[in-house]
């Protein structure tokens, strides 16, 4: 599957793309194969602050429990409902479904993320 150029990525394979000062949080493609069937997704409340690097919550597959971190820092406004009570849509369609919205602290942290080609180089 292609990763798209309109977002970022980082080394733990979480996706974001970002608009102005707000984002959407994803995970790669890469992220869903490696966990095999999604089954539950723990997500932070609306209001959360959420510090990039840090854990924001946890996915769980059918092979493991993996934390979910954050890209970049600044307040959850949004959680998508529909992940969590139907978490395989991330297998399904894991760069066309946001897990979270967020409100940036620091929109210029984006320059420090991978693009898509350096994020295809690091997987080989």
């Amino acid at each position: 599957m292609p990763y798209p150029d309109d977002r970022k990525y980082t080394k733990d394979h979480e996706w974001i793309r970002v608009s102005g000062d707000t984002a959407e949080v994803g995970i790669t493609d890469f992220a869903q194969q490696q966990l095999g069937d999604v089954v539950y997704v723990e997500l932070p409340d609306v209001g959360t602050q959420i510090t990039a690097g840090q854990a924001f919550g946890t996915i769980e597959s059918v092979k493991a429990v993996s934390e979910l971190f954050a890209p970049m820092g600044g307040q959850v406004t949004a959680v998508n409902d529909h992940v969590k009570q139907h978490p395989e849509v991330v297998n399904t369609d894991p760069h066309g479904t946001w897990i979270i919205k967020v409100r940036l602290a620091n929109p210029g942290e984006a320059a420090s993320l991978l693009d898509s080609a350096r994020y295809q180089a690091l997987l080989g």
